[in-house]
């Protein structure tokens, strides 16, 4: 099969080829990155479980979406679509770089909004990032919309529906006994139809265990989180944030082998109990 395919680009976890018909496939790696640096340390089977939770989130929200086929265990086809040039995330709790952010007068919280750590906001925040392969940074309504990302009308849309898709999987993993914290979607073009696209899985949501859940503390993790901890209680986040600051490309750490199998086994766990299918 790969004879046929075009290579196009490898990013952060997933390598995209193009098919002889025009449609894209992705191939879930289990390479996993963090601050936006890449890990050269493989998370055991971390490829398959987003596969497949791709193909579970986009048949089972009620919104278009690029989704074609799965092709095996850690491949699906979708659509060719232009990416809208910026990350649609919502926030439903007061964690991750929101809080810097917040102390630093940068993001304007809902009024009424607890500022403990992990707390529930009063409603969830539309915080869109810009699109990139190195370094996403936040970004405004008023500067989409002066860098012409795009249009207000786009904007209002991807707010309205991203919220609603939050609250819909916030549902899914309510039902199966986790917090969903917060969501990073991705949408793009088919014509004139704006429809979701990338994939949706650990590495785009912060999952937390309902049973375990206490605001004031950093939350048991079932999604990447686990390994952005590690990295801030060893000293890399700041190590990164001073190599980008001096210029220079960040370096990624070796992970250890119980890290990595225990991030491996909470991405799995997930998967089960959201899905109710056995991995």
């Amino acid at each position: 099969m790969t004879a046929c395919l075009k290579f196009l680009r490898s990013g952060k976890v997933k390598d995209i080829y193009e098919l002889p018909d025009g449609d894209i496939l992705f191939h879930f790696s289990d390479r996993v990155s963090a601050f936006d640096v890449k890990f050269p340390t493989p998370i055991p089977r971390k490829g398959e479980v987003l596969c497949r939770f791709a193909e579970f989130w986009f048949k089972k929200l009620p919104i278009k979406n690029h989704y074609v086929r799965t092709e095996g265990k850690d491949k699906i086809v979708v659509k060719k679509m232009k990416m809208i040039p910026i990350e649609c995330v919502v926030r439903g709790y007061f964690y991750g770089s929101l809080v810097q952010r917040w102390k630093e007068g940068q993001v304007t919280l809902p009024e009424g909004s607890p500022t403990q750590l992990a707390a529930k906001l009063p409603t969830p925040i539309f915080d869109p990032t810009t699109k990139s392969e190195t370094h996403d940074i936040a970004i405004s309504k008023k500067d989409a919309l002066e860098k012409k990302l795009v249009t207000q009308n786009e904007f209002e849309w991807l707010e309205k529906t991203s919220i609603e898709i939050y609250k819909q999987m916030y549902k899914t993993a309510d039902d199966a006994g986790f917090v969903l914290a917060d969501l990073k979607l991705e949408f793009g073009k088919i014509g004139d139809d704006i429809v979701l696209g990338d994939s949706i899985g650990p590495d785009e949501y912060r999952l937390w265990p309902k049973d375990s859940y206490q605001v004031g503390k950093i939350q048991e993790s079932f999604d990447k989180q686990l390994l952005r901890d590690w990295l801030a209680a060893n000293g890399y986040q700041k190590k990164f944030e001073d190599d980008r600051n001096a210029g220079k490309e960040p370096v990624a750490p070796q992970l250890s082998s119980e890290l990595c199998n225990e991030l491996s086994s909470r991405y799995i766990t997930a998967y089960e109990k959201i899905t109710q299918t056995k991995f």
